[in-house]
């Protein structure tokens, strides 16, 4: 009995092993670069975390400033106002919201002439009953305090404006140019002060900020299919 191999069956055994080594080398390549890719992720979210918390601070030191006036000022987000104009009633905005209590109402939104330049000002949160009463109207209009923000883009998931009941959804510029007939700055005045109706917005620095939380997320998982992808090289390779 032989148990030798010839010619042939050595050729077709290496030609397997070599095919074989192949393919484990390229599962190597791309278990090393879906890793390469884990932790860049992981890397981008720790810079967008710095990013993130440079810029709450810089939000937190603006808040705690004195206010400046609108027209002599810079504008930028979050920069603390005061100023003086002319508030439109007739073409009052109401803006369905949810108060901090999580009540369903409307945010009243004006327009306001300041030094011949139009602004929108949100002057806070009413509940559905208020709407259209002549007490949400009290204005010291010759000073106004308050905080401007840059207008949000308005997300096109949320209900179509419908002016002729002056219900509204999102502040769609286009929309309120039709309602209004003008052109507004791009940055909202939130007004603020101890006005009881409206109940005006509290502007924090609350923005989201979980970037640690991804970031974490982001290196487990690197990690883990390290840890498996060496188990399986010890037990096959």
């Amino acid at each position: 009995m032989s148990f030798g191999y010839s010619y042939s069956q050595l050729f077709i055994f290496g030609e397997v092993n070599n095919k074989s080594l192949k393919n484990k080398f390229l599962f190597s390549v791309f278990v090393y670069f879906i890793i390469l890719v884990l932790l860049s992720l992981g890397f981008w979210q720790l810079y967008r975390l710095n990013w993130k918390l440079d810029l709450i601070n810089q939000i937190e030191t603006s808040l705690k400033n004195d206010p400046v006036e609108l027209i002599n000022s810079e504008k930028k987000n979050y920069l603390r106002i005061k100023t003086s104009g002319e508030i439109d009633f007739d073409k009052q905005i109401y803006l369905y919201n949810l108060n901090d209590n999580g009540k369903p109402g409307f945010e009243v939104i004006n327009s306001i002439n300041i030094n011949n330049e139009y602004y929108l000002i949100n002057r806070g949160w009413i509940p559905f009953e208020k709407k259209d009463l002549p007490e949400i109207n009290l204005i010291n209009q010759k000073e106004i305090v308050g905080t401007i923000l840059l207008q949000a883009k308005y997300s096109s998931f949320k209900p179509e404006n419908d002016l002729e009941k002056n219900y509204w959804f999102t502040l769609n510029r286009e929309d309120i140019f039709k309602f209004t007939g003008k052109k507004f700055s791009k940055y909202i005045i939130y007004l603020g002060g101890d006005y009881k109706v409206p109940k005006p917005k509290v502007i924090t620095a609350k923005i989201s900020n979980n970037h640690k939380k991804y970031a974490i997320t982001w290196f487990s998982m690197a990690i883990s299919i390290l840890l498996i992808y060496l188990y399986f090289r010890k037990k096959n390779y």
